[in-house]
């Protein structure tokens, strides 16, 4: 048996709105052998989410032997809070976030990635060729001939977006508030909003941002891919209670995430109605998001590990976690290799 709250899928995208609402009941209400008769999943509406939307969407929670529970937040650090208080099961999120979780030792561990390299560093197309020819002395120029420095705009410090900027500018020698200025947005739709109205010159954003600036004629555009900037970069992940992890449960969540994931690939068009309906996107500039070459969804956590290696000790240099952790601290991939 199967049920779906139609307010958990119907919340937009252009709105900030958190909440929870009971997406699923499996067949067996006994629960798996060790008495987890339910999952609370935290995700955002987000693109690289996408699978949560997909796998409401299509029923799939209905082969999971547990009541599915979804809970919408609109930032990483809340589900941070969240999973700390034993208040979530599994977290679809960004992976500096889960980091964090792991770094303040509530034991979790990374068992799959939704998305790999979703991430571009979009400016102002009247400095691309300044900074093709001259490098980070393209926003010197920049500050002299607007009196201002270049606003860089994303997610608030410690998100994926946030550490992939400041990990770019650092390798291109440039430095955040003394060459140019980051500025902290919460969502993508914000971020989007600031684009449009000129309060910012460039951002580090996912889909569908670039796509909905393209649509719109902005002439921030896109400069470096993450693909450019650090091959098999992670974004959003899916982490596991200790609780979780040692049951059933977590291989038929990951099961159902694969389906996703495929059917993400497999059907494009039915996969843009389902942002519509779950993150608020119209289907038509949904569907060329799709296209886009930062729309890199997968599962299989493998593909990711080499990448997070460079996240977690960027972070661990920004004081976002306490130290550098290691893949064995941040993964379990045994539960996907086991699929």
């Amino acid at each position: 048996m199967y049920k779906r709250s139609s307010s958990a899928s119907r919340r937009s995208f252009l709105a900030a709105a958190g909440g929870a609402a009971t997406l699923g009941l499996a067949g067996c209400l006994g629960g798996d052998d060790d008495g987890l008769d339910e999952l609370t999943v935290a995700h955002m509406p987000i693109y690289p989410d996408l699978q949560w939307y997909v796998m409401e969407g299509e029923g799939y929670f209905a082969d999971i032997d547990a009541e599915v529970i979804g809970q919408e937040f609109t930032d990483g650090p809340a589900i941070v809070q969240a999973f700390g208080g034993g208040d979530i099961d599994v977290a679809m999120f960004g992976v500096v976030p889960a980091m964090i979780v792991i770094d303040r030792e509530i034991p979790a561990r990374v068992t799959a990635a939704n998305i790999r390299e979703p991430m571009g560093i979009m400016a102002d197309e009247s400095i691309h060729a300044d900074f093709e020819e001259h490098g980070a002395e393209a926003f010197t120029t920049w500050e002299d001939d607007h009196g201002e420095p270049f606003r860089f705009g994303t997610f608030p410090q410690g998100s994926v977006p946030d550490v992939l900027l400041r990990f770019w500018l650092q390798e291109i020698g440039v430095v955040p508030g003394e060459d140019v200025e980051v500025i902290e947005i919460n969502g993508a739709s914000a971020v989007w909003q600031a684009i449009a109205n000129g309060e910012i010159d460039g951002t580090s954003i996912m889909e569908p941002v670039p796509t909905i600036a393209a649509e719109e004629g902005s002439s921030v555009t896109m400069l470096r891919t993450a693909a450019e900037i650090l091959p098999g970069q992670p974004a959003a992940v899916t982490l596991m209670s200790d609780e979780v992890r040692g049951s059933p449960l977590a291989a038929q969540f990951l099961e159902e995430h694969v389906r996703a994931t495929e059917f993400i690939d497999e059907n494009p068009d039915a996969t843009a109605q389902h942002v519509e309906s779950g993150i608020g996107m119209p289907a038509d500039r949904a569907r060329k998001a799709l296209d886009s070459p930062l729309s890199n969804f997968i599962t299989d956590p493998n593909e990711i590990t080499d990448a997070t290696q460079v996240f977690s000790e960027f972070a661990a240099d920004n004081d976002q976690i306490s130290e550098q952790l290691t893949n064995d601290q941040i993964f379990d991939l045994d539960i996907y290799d086991s699929l």
